[in-house]
């Protein structure tokens, strides 16, 4: 698995959110009720016993608080970064009933995974060997999760992936100002020295290898597909330069060096959280002018509130109740965006017409799924561009079983590693009791 380069754009960020000192995290562990049937645990996807870890912080337990966090979530040094606590975990604190201040869960699970992390300890190795073997389709962390449960539970696993490094979305789509791509890196090589699980980079499936072919190695596959390439406003001009996918253009900032001198202001498409990355990405990488065009109000966006409020601390400009019409040009380049106004329910008004300028358009409208990949394999249902699994993950085919975006529809990154845990547990079942060949 390849490394990123060390000449990326993202590395002028600071965290958003600094890290606790030991001192700031023992505080704030003593804070906490410790809750019988605690709400914050309820609310989280991979239901971390939050009280147990964070009591473990307030008596100097900071290694048995990190493993308390990996035994439920294996992803959980970067899920402490990128979680959405304020809607999940911190949002259901009892505290916030009480009007006090919400236990800083989130910050205190990342001081102690990044303790656990820069003291390299470990807690789990393979289990005794099964003689049998996962493929898992994807990268990202709904089958890293999924992986590292299935090699504690003594199976071979391989993991295909398209791209040169692993990680999914945590390596390529993460806001920088949450987690940047050499964590990423690092965290899936911490999850890796487990042993035993193969990682084949730079392998399209099923262009490169089908599924047939999987199905002649393996006793099982694990579909973590994860989402396609941006969406894209079928509009004429959306072929000039300046034109880019949000999602794109995030993944470049990511892993390389932008070259953006010419660009004074940027226009991003959208109202979801994609859209509210790009732009306080774009104002932290110094660009002076960044709007963000979204055809309905404000209230009504579907990113979360708490970071546009960030986000305009930060400058962010907005184009409410606006929906783009076409591409302005000239000389075969982008110079904004054809717009028209739009009234609550969400119809064009006549003789708004007017031009948005820009050097960058951005579009984050969504992303295209994955799951026509899977057409054609007997048992597989696919509803909405997403592959259906029943409560364990399971799909329709023997063997065959999936998680994170490819079946929800893209959420966080908590969820995928709860979706790769689930269905680890059930193909282990399947395993040792249904199916699969003696290898």
């Amino acid at each position: 698995m390849s490394n990123v380069s060390e000449e990326r754009s993202e590395t002028v960020f600071d965290d958003f959110k600094p890290a606790y000192t030991e001192a700031q995290a023992k505080v704030e562990a003593n804070r906490c009720l410790y809750c019988h049937d605690a709400p914050c645990v309820q609310a989280c996807p991979t239901s971390i016993n939050i009280p147990e870890f964070i009591r473990k912080i307030a008596t100097d337990n900071v290694r048995g608080s990190a493993k308390t966090i990996f035994d439920q979530n294996i992803l959980g040094m970067s899920c402490a970064r990128v979680c959405p606590v304020e809607v999940l975990c911190v949002g259901d604190c009892v505290f916030n009933e009480m009007g006090v201040p919400p236990i800083q869960i989130g910050k205190l699970q990342r001081f102690s995974t990044d303790r656990a992390f820069d003291e390299s300890w470990t807690y789990y190795e393979a289990g005794p060997d099964t003689g049998k073997s996962v493929a898992l389709v994807g990268g990202g962390p709904a089958s890293l999760a999924a992986a590292h449960e299935l090699r504690r539970l003594g199976h071979a696993c391989t993991v295909y992936e398209k791209r040169p490094v692993l990680g999914g979305l945590n390596t390529t789509g993460v806001a920088p100002y949450k987690m940047k791509a050499d964590r990423s890196v690092e965290e899936v090589q911490w999850l890796l020295s487990i042993g035993g699980i193969e990682v084949k980079t730079g392998v399209n499936i099923p262009d490169d290898v089908d599924f047939a072919a999987l199905e002649k190695q393996h006793d099982a596959v694990f579909l973590g597909l994860g989402l396609g390439p941006d969406t894209i406003l079928d509009l004429a001009g959306k072929e000039l330069p300046g034109v880019q996918g949000a999602v794109e253009f995030i993944e470049g900032m990511k892993l390389e060096q932008l070259d953006l001198k010419d660009v004074k202001r940027v226009l991003v498409i959208g109202g979801g959280n994609t859209a509210i990355d790009a732009v306080r990405e774009a104002i932290g990488l110094g660009l002076p002018e960044v709007t963000m065009v979204y055809r309905g109000r404000e209230e009504k966006m579907s990113g979360y509130h708490h970071e546009w409020d960030a986000a305009k601390q930060e400058g962010a400009l907005a184009a409410w109740q606006t929906q783009p019409v076409g591409f302005a040009q000239e000389g075969g380049r982008i110079t904004g965006v054809k717009c028209q106004k739009m009234d609550d329910d969400k119809k064009l008004i006549d003789g708004t017409e007017h031009v948005l300028a820009a050097d960058l358009i951005l579009l984050a409208i969504g992303q295209s799924k994955l799951a026509h990949l899977v057409d054609g394999l007997d048992g597989i249902e696919t509803k909405w561009g997403r592959v259906v699994v029943d409560e364990h993950g399971a799909t329709g085919r023997p063997g065959y079983y999936a998680g994170g975006d490819c079946i929800n529809g893209g959420k966080e990154v908590v969820n995928a590693a709860a979706d790769g845990k689930r269905a680890a547990l059930a193909m282990h079942d399947y395993l040792m009791n249904k199916g699969g060949s003696d290898a």
